[in-house]
């Protein structure tokens, strides 16, 4: 059997890999954690000694953990799913710490996870492995209880889910993209409809998470005039806009009092606001981690 310190050191090396997977495979950071735990324990309990490829053989423990989950969540779920928006990884909006570079490493804005969270548990389990962790699907048929062939049909499937989502990529300036968001803003509290339906993409869409203890109602908006008619609604000059990347795109953190109200990511591509994910659940805002706020 490998040694105890072998193991744990191995594992703490791959540990902002695994933390990677399973956000992904999740879209929460709580239970992406908690599925980074359960695996250790799993760990600490197998027989590693025969174990040729240390990262994958873990990143196939966290997966299997992450796809129970997957499938205990949704066999409960009550949510609306158009209106959930995933967990953000909300960072300073000057720099990104390494911690979460590895977190955010090959493309995992939040409108790519709000499409991810349409999957089924094997369809995402198989995308995820496959199209941004590059395991083979001779390793993934096993812990979706297919063959190779159907493992690789279940990512083909997800990839065109994706693709019909019309997912875009954020512009790669994050300063150009601050300064659509600043417009965005700057329309919203001068009340000018027709400057704010300017920065907006013509088929923009508005995703709004409210939970159950929020004055605004969860929702999904789509095109411009209507989203800027509800911004134009609900928007407030005098509740300051801290600025931070949301999933390493422009965002916000929106604040009352001092206290924590609302994170809204914004996706800008081609100089336009094509998505904003907004969470206004007080219970979720508690959770977050915000102690970007305290800089």
């Amino acid at each position: 059997m490998a040694s105890p310190d072998w193991l744990t050191e191995g594992f703490e090396t791959n540990r902002g890999r695994l933390r990677a997977v399973a956000y992904r495979m999740l879209g929460s950071l709580t239970e992406a954690d908690d599925a980074v735990q359960e695996a250790w324990l799993r760990v600490a309990r197998a027989d590693a000694s025969e174990v040729d490829n240390l990262s994958a053989w873990l990143t196939t423990i966290v997966a299997r953990v992450c796809l129970n989950a997957l499938r205990s969540r949704n066999a409960r779920r009550e949510e609306p799913l158009d209106a959930h928006v995933p967990d953000p990884v909300i960072t300073r909006a000057d720099e990104l710490n390494p911690e979460d570079q590895a977190l955010l490493a090959d493309s995992v804005g939040l409108a790519l996870q709000v499409v991810l969270e349409t999957l089924t548990p094997a369809e995402r389990l198989a995308f995820v492995l496959h199209d941004t962790f590059g395991l083979p699907f001779e390793e993934i048929a096993p812990m979706v209880d297919r063959s190779p062939a159907a493992a690789r049909q279940l990512a083909s499937r997800a990839r065109r889910r994706v693709r019909g989502a019309d997912v875009h990529s954020p512009d790669r300036d994050v300063a150009r993209q601050r300064e659509v968001v600043d417009a965005f803003f700057a329309a919203a509290h001068g009340g000018d409809f027709d400057a704010l339906v300017a920065v907006l993409d013509p088929d923009v869409v508005s995703r709004i998470d409210a939970g159950a203890g929020a004055l605004i109602p969860s929702g999904v908006l789509h095109g411009a005039a209507t989203v800027a008619r509800q911004t134009l609604a609900i928007a407030s000059i005098a509740a300051p806009k801290h600025p931070v990347l949301v999933n390493g795109a422009a965002g916000v953190v929106i604040t009352l009092g001092g206290q924590p109200v609302a994170v809204m990511g914004f996706t800008v591509s081609g100089g336009k606001v094509v998505e904003i994910n907004s969470i206004v659940d007080p219970d979720r805002i508690r959770r977050l981690d915000l102690s970007v706020l305290d800089d």
